[in-house]
């Protein structure tokens, strides 16, 4: 066994007591003033630290919204992985393509969604490469190949998720006025046409 240096396992254990101290502060400000309100230095100070260590742990605000919006998506990850059907596994492919999007529609135009708000706040880019945006698109190729879908099932995932983007949702909803149930519908029409398409195709291939 590797023998650690001399303060290594108390500096670990500090660290951990900082870090779970920062995001348990971070959460209240959140919870109490919206995310868009919230600053490193009030976060900090919240948590009794120096501002340096918040920067440290968290690189600047975007890292620590990240770390925030991955806590926060934990329920919904077990909700569509390992939750009851059709969200989780025990119904057809298509079935739970069809969840998965209403159900991330529904989430994204709450307004009392932690994550939904979290992520509002992270520029597009770190939001698909953060773990809960790698975990939205694999998930979609993995039931698209699933379901039988003869395609580049990453960037036909890639391409379904942009209509479940905060921009383009907030100026359907804001600008067009089209309603909750519509999108969710049309996410349904998306999922239809992939894979029902897909599935006529095969049928008109000769024997």
């Amino acid at each position: 066994m590797t023998r650690l240096p001399d303060g290594c396992t108390g500096e670990r254990a500090d660290a951990a007591r900082n870090r779970a101290r920062l995001m348990e502060a971070a959460a209240r400000l959140v919870a109490e003033q919206g995310a868009e309100h919230v600053t490193m230095h009030e976060v900090a100070q919240a948590a009794g630290v120096g501002k340096g260590t918040l920067f440290r742990r968290f690189g600047n605000r975007t890292g620590l919204l990240l770390a925030l919006m991955d806590d926060a998506e934990a329920e919904f990850h077990e909700a569509y992985t390992s939750g009851p059907p059709p969200l989780g596994p025990g119904a057809p492919a298509r079935d739970r393509l069809t969840a998965f999007g209403r159900a991330l529609i529904e989430r994204i135009t709450d307004e009392g969604d932690l994550g939904a708000a979290l992520a509002r706040q992270v520029p597009l880019e770190r939001r698909h490469s953060s773990e809960p945006g790698r975990s939205f698109q694999q998930h979609l190729a993995s039931l698209l190949r699933e379901a039988g879908v003869e395609a580049d099932h990453e960037m036909v995932a890639h391409a379904r998720l942009v209509f479940t983007n905060f921009e383009t949702i907030d100026y359907l909803r804001n600008e067009r006025g089209i309603p909750i149930a519509r999108l969710q519908s049309t996410w349904a029409d998306l999922v239809r046409l992939v894979t029902v398409g897909d599935e006529q195709a095969r049928r008109r291939v000769p024997e």
